[in-house]
């Protein structure tokens, strides 16, 4: 374990935060379970005071086939995922393409888009402490019960990339936002969407400071300049009130927030 300062201004995609010192897991880690693990830094907003942070290192970046499965590092990014299917005429990764992110982060959430899910195909992953059976695991929308740093994940191998699905997940993404973002800021609420209901009670649009609630897309907080984590922390708790106060739905964040001892 070695640390490193990460810059998150220009490390996150919301390109905003401080730098902070980050624990680099190769072999072993003293109390891992005092540290958030950190991926690709595409979904989450980091405050102030962040908890202590670890990344893994590059030697969890990898993707083979392996007794005709797919074993994957948890540090592998998505596109490179995509590539590798697409070079190999390997089925059912198409959508991270255009799913920013590193294996283990998608695996923890659960990510994909519609009802294409990492989880579709999964077999198994490693953890810190162990390998578990996707059948020891809960999955859900846009959610996981894994609460350990995840090492690898093997895949079920089907043949068969399909260029057109990719150009599907690519049609997709074409309303969401370029500026600086982590991608949808609540997950959708049962038979609604957050985006709909956001813009419903008059949020869409709506600044403080550099942060708002993007005009193309009502469920994309996006950084327009100099974003501060005070601003968007007040934007969501500020799009939670009005929407439960509206509709009744108390909405779940799907970026996820780091500071210490906060809790929404």
């Amino acid at each position: 374990m070695y640390l490193k300062k990460i810059n998150f201004a220009k490390r996150s995609s919301f390109k905003m935060g401080g730098t902070f010192d980050v624990a680099i897991l190769d072999e072993t880690l003293e109390n891992p379970r005092d540290y958030y693990l950190i991926g690709g830094c595409n979904n989450i907003l980091i405050g102030n005071n962040p908890p202590p942070l670890m990344m893994l290192s590059k030697k969890y970046d990898f993707i083979h086939i392996e007794n005709n499965r797919l074993k994957i590092g948890a540090a592998t990014p998505s596109g490179k995922i995509a590539s590798f299917c697409k070079k190999n005429n390997i089925a059912n990764f198409e959508f991270l393409s255009h799913l920013p992110g590193k294996l283990g982060g998608i695996v923890a959430m659960n990510a994909g888009l519609k009802e294409f899910e990492i989880a579709n195909n999964l077999i198994d992953v490693t953890l810190l402490s162990g390998k578990k059976q996707k059948e020891e695991i809960a999955f859900g929308y846009r959610f996981s019960d894994i609460k350990e740093p995840i090492l690898e994940a093997t895949f079920q191998l089907e043949y068969g990339f399909d260029a057109q699905k990719v150009a599907m997940f690519k049609k997709m993404r074409a309303n969401q936002p370029s500026t600086p973002s982590a991608g949808s800021c609540f997950k959708n609420p049962p038979n609604d969407y957050a985006g709909r209901v956001i813009e419903a009670v008059g949020l869409k649009g709506v600044k403080r400071g550099d942060m708002c609630f993007s005009e193309q897309h009502a469920n994309f907080l996006v950084n327009t300049g100099e974003g501060k984590f005070e601003d968007a922390l007040y934007l969501i708790q500020e799009a939670k009130r009005r929407v439960q106060e509206e509709f009744g739905i108390l909405l779940e964040e799907e970026i996820i927030l780091l500071e210490k001892g906060f809790i929404l």
